[in-house]
């Protein structure tokens, strides 16, 4: 059978020149990483501009929408006058404690459901039924249990966020794959060896979907309850310029917590790259 050569534009086909992401991935990640930064910001500030434009324009009642302009203005005398930062430190304290004991305890539920069938099926069909319960209904209960004051927010967050890290702990122990504890079997792995090098990092990832999700509930939980029980706090700070009319008061409030459950989000985010830099890799490859 006779020899075919390729001609040139053949070989062009099917060799090719390598591109700048390949030559170079880590400063072609840089480069993502700031565009999408850019874009992140990009998007609220080009929003805020309309936004001031329109009430300047008079499209807009500053009276009922105050333009951003005016929120950050408030936003400064509050600050200047002490009464944003102990409202911001309450509900700080509050969300923060309620993550921790919430996030703890639903990883060890998760943990424990998702390694031993008989837990898993004595455990599930209870605490199924309890997540479909809103949780701000709880808050009676709670109140009755625990009376007024710090105890029953945190005892909400951390329930509402219990629920959310023992659904993605328990998913992700449940579904490692199958050859990975075959190869964990081979090695002659001890329990906790198996545990430790198999089934936690193969699981972190979902693990860590669930913690960023809980993280955006607890701060939404946390203001629905500080609306209704009052005192202090960011919902405390929304409801008030609400009642009294001082609307910029509650914008400032809103963009407030927005900015709190950002920076929750990211931190936990962060959390998860240091502790899963096999996960990063995995994710840098993916976008070359």
């Amino acid at each position: 059978m006779p020899s075919q050569t390729l001609t040139r534009a053949e070989r062009q086909r099917i060799l090719r020149t390598p591109g700048r992401h390949e030559l170079a991935p880590e400063r072609w990640m840089r480069l993502l990483r700031l565009r999408d930064l850019a874009l992140g910001a990009g998007v609220p500030l080009l929003l805020a501009v309309l936004w001031q434009v329109a009430c300047d324009a008079g499209w807009i009642d500053r009276r009922l929408y105050p333009s951003p302009l005016d929120i950050i203005r408030t936003a400064g005398d509050m600050w200047q006058r002490d009464t944003l930062w102990p409202d911001l430190l309450a509900s700080l304290r509050r969300t923060g404690l309620g993550y921790v004991i919430g996030s703890a305890v639903g990883a060890l539920f998760g943990v424990a459901m998702g390694l031993w069938r008989p837990i898993r099926a004595a455990l599930d069909p209870l605490l199924n039924a309890l997540y479909t319960v809103p949780k701000l209904a709880l808050l009676p209960v709670f109140l009755t249990v625990f009376g007024f004051g710090e105890l029953p927010v945190v005892a909400l967050i951390a329930v509402t966020v219990f629920f959310f890290i023992w659904i993605s702990t328990m998913s992700a122990m449940v579904a490692v794959p199958e050859g990975y504890r075959e190869a964990g079997v081979t090695l002659n792995l001890s329990t906790w060896q198996m545990f430790r090098h198999v089934m936690l990092p193969a699981a972190l990832p979902e693990i860590f979907v669930g913690l960023r999700i809980a993280a955006g509930v607890s701060v939404l939980i946390l203001v629905g309850v500080e609306f209704v029980l009052g005192g202090n706090g960011l919902g405390h700070v929304i409801e008030q310029g609400r009642t009294t009319l001082v609307l910029g008061q509650t914008y400032v409030g809103i963009v407030v917590v927005a900015l709190v459950g950002l920076v929750f989000s990211v931190v936990v985010q962060l959390i998860g790259r240091l502790l899963m830099p096999w996960s990063r890799a995995g994710s840098v490859m993916r976008q070359l």
